[in-house]
Formats: C-alpha cells, structure tokens, sequence
C-alpha cells in the first residue's frame, strides 16, 4: 500500500494541482530552459517543482507548511538543485534571491487569500524579476486584465498596466485541483515593464488610484476631494464629472503628475 498523501490545510488556502493536462499547460507556457532562475511560491507536494526542476535542473521552492517538505523532496527525488526556504512568500526578499544577476522566473499556484498581496510584494521587486506565471482565482485574473469600462476593472488592473504585461493564459476547472475548490482558476502571465507613460512619483500615482477607486461609485471630483482641485483636473485634461472606472492607467498618471507639479510648486512651509 503506498504511503498517504498531504493533507490540505484550509488555513494555508491549500488546493494541490494534480491534471497533467494543466500542468503540461503551464510548462509550455513556462518554456524554462536551463541555467534560468525559477522561485516557485507554495509549491505543495511537488506537482509542478519535479517536472521544471528536470527542465532547468535547479529552482528556489518557498513553501510555508513545513508538513509539506518531504512530499516535496520525495517528489523530485531529493534532488540537490532543489533549494528549499520554509517561509511566508510575503516575507521573502525576492531580491536577495537574485544576488547572482540571474533575473527571476517566478511561479505558482497562489492561496486566493492572500494573492493580491503577493502580487504587490512581488512588483515591488520588479527590477529583479523577468516574468511570472501565476495560477489564480479566475475573478482576480479577469480584474487583472480589465480594461477601463469593464466590471472588472479596478485597482488592481490600474496598477498593473503601470508596471507589467498582463496576459490571460488558460482558465482552469476546479477538478484539476485536489480538493477541488469552489471557484474556476486561471494562469496568468505577468512580465514587468517600465510604464508605457511618464509617472513623475509612483507612490504618488498609487495614492491617487486608490482614493479614485475607494470611492468608485463617486465622480473623481468627489472620491478625490482634498487630493486633487480643479487646477490639478485642468492640467490633466480629466473631467471631474468621470467615475474611476472610465479612466485608463495614462490618464490617472496625468491626474498624479498634476498633483506632483503642484506639490513642487508649493512654497516651504
């Protein structure tokens, strides 16, 4: 009789993927070839990590369930370019990890509770980062790739255009995982980029999108009160009568830049 498998835990937002079919998926997707430097977040049992640690023959796994490292060491046969940190990816200096130049290839079947923050901690060590291929909640996915007017758009589609490309690449069913979670998944594609348009000061730019869409049912001209005046609006060439959700990435970049001119303008206090 072969020894039990791993045991999903629901506090770590486990869903183990176990179809060959979506795997294969995501390997051609992938594309590794060696010398590359893979990070595979929340690796689990190794259904992924075995077949890319054959491809490129070593890879960082950063896994948080320490009741998970022997399945995974089991699964890709102890193998010593198998290099394993038990910890919070949130916690992880993604750039410490490139301290060899090697730019990062980051991979994963993300827990749906805590994706989005991952996302950001992961942008904000964009500079070392080549790409990454994420698996997600589908509804994360669409926000991720909306577009300004759709119902999906938001935040979170704003701050990425100002920093990746972000490609839609196979949705996925809730069989491919064991157990099977509650909602359709989806493969997502992230390279990051320099902005396709001037942003003077991207906190700055983060600030403003977040007061627009923290409102999101308000004009800009009421979500944004106390931020941005009609000087700034002007000088951005916005209409303040506009929701949030009708504003592309460019334009709340002119909206910041604004707001960043006027800051410089103003006399020391």
């Amino acid at each position: 009789m072969s020894a039990p498998g791993p045991r999903a835990k629901k506090r770590y937002g486990q869903h183990f993927l176990h179809d060959p079919n979506v795997i294969g998926g995501i390997l051609r997707a992938i594309a590794p070839r060696p010398g590359e430097h893979l990070v595979e977040i929340g690796p689990g049992p190794g259904a992924l990590t075995a077949p890319l640690l054959r491809l490129v023959g070593e890879l960082d796994a950063i896994e948080l369930d320490p009741e998970m490292l022997p399945f995974l060491q089991e699964a890709c046969g102890h193998a010593p370019g198998l290099r394993v940190i038990q910890a919070d990816a949130l916690s992880v200096d993604l750039s410490a990890l490139a301290a060899d130049g090697r730019p990062l290839r980051l991979v994963g079947n993300l827990p749906y509770n805590v994706s989005t923050p991952l996302l950001f901690h992961v942008l904000a060590h964009a500079a070392q980062v080549r790409d990454m291929h994420f698996m997600l909640q589908k509804e994360v996915v669409d926000r991720m790739c909306a577009a300004p007017g759709e119902p999906d758009y938001g935040r979170l589609s704003v701050a990425l255009a100002a920093r990746a490309e972000v490609t839609q690449l196979l949705d996925v069913g809730p069989g491919a995982f064991r157990p099977p979670p509650r909602v359709q998944s989806a493969v997502v594609r992230v390279a990051p980029r320099p902005a396709p348009f001037a942003i003077h000061d991207i906190t700055l730019f983060d600030r403003v999108v977040a007061a627009a869409f923290g409102q999101r049912r308000k004009t800009l001209s009421n979500s944004l009160r106390g931020t941005l005046g009609v000087a700034e609006f002007r000088a951005a060439g916005i209409d303040p009568g506009l929701r949030a959700e009708r504003l592309s990435a460019a334009e709340f970049a002119a909206l910041a830049n604004a707001l960043a001119a006027t800051h410089r303008k103003a006399p020391a206090a």
